[in-house]
């Protein structure tokens, strides 16, 4: 299994404080303040009880699919970076064609969401949505790329830049790519001679995800 790039350790923790003192001092010249952020233990709440609802209903109620001006609602299974055992977390998205796409924020706080570094480390995953379960391989978005989703983000919320800049560090904007079509990608690369990337794993005949009710998503995702 691939693993995704790192941030380049040359840059350290200097530049990613820089990022956010220029968001911050952009707000500033604005003449915008930031927007009010709920207190820690609140959001964290909130993200308990949104997952005990999943769990205790088997995903009938806590999942939703994108509307206009609004994001969706997914349960996301990752590989944990350390244990290897599946993790699960709720992550807002929106779809983009045939991917998903949803932000590496952690409720706007300052470390990188536990299940953004396990997809860094096993970018292979699976989606549920209200749509079915789906297993997809996830990137980060990069260039004008990720301006145009970071942008299409801004339209769901108007305060986007606002929160952003309350983190030292860029937030990832996190594309799931539906495994079969990077599986297409893996064997044109072959029949072009180019093996940069792997295929991704093909699901066994009658196999079927964990249900939902079985997993255990609270707690720390490593």
């Amino acid at each position: 299994m691939t693993s995704l790039p790192g941030p380049n350790p040359r840059e350290g923790r200097t530049s990613r404080v820089r990022i956010g003192r220029r968001a911050a001092s952009g707000l500033r010249r604005a003449g915008s303040r930031q927007p009010f952020l709920p207190p820690r233990w609140f959001v964290r709440t909130f993200w308990r009880i949104h997952r005990a609802l999943v769990r205790a209903t088997r995903a009938r109620l806590g999942l939703w699919r994108p509307k206009p001006g609004r994001w969706g609602a997914l349960w996301l299974t990752t590989t944990g970076r350390r244990s290897g055992r599946p993790r699960h977390v709720l992550v807002g998205y929106f779809e983009d064609g045939d991917n998903y796409v949803t932000m590496a924020m952690n409720g706007w706080a300052a470390p990188e969401p536990a299940w953004w570094l396990n997809l860094q480390a096993h970018p292979d995953a699976t989606i549920r949505t209200r749509d079915g379960v789906l297993p997809v391989r996830a990137r980060p978005a990069a260039g004008a790329d990720r301006e145009r989703l970071w942008a299409r983000w801004g339209q769901l919320d108007k305060d986007l830049d606002g929160y952003a800049a309350r983190r030292a560090r860029e937030t990832a904007v996190v594309i799931f790519e539906p495994a079969t079509a990077v599986e297409k990608g893996a064997r044109a690369s072959v029949t072009t001679g180019d093996n940069s990337l792997p295929p991704a794993p093909r699901p066994t005949a009658g196999s079927r995800p964990a249900r939902i009710a079985n997993s255990r998503p609270g707690g720390p995702q490593r």
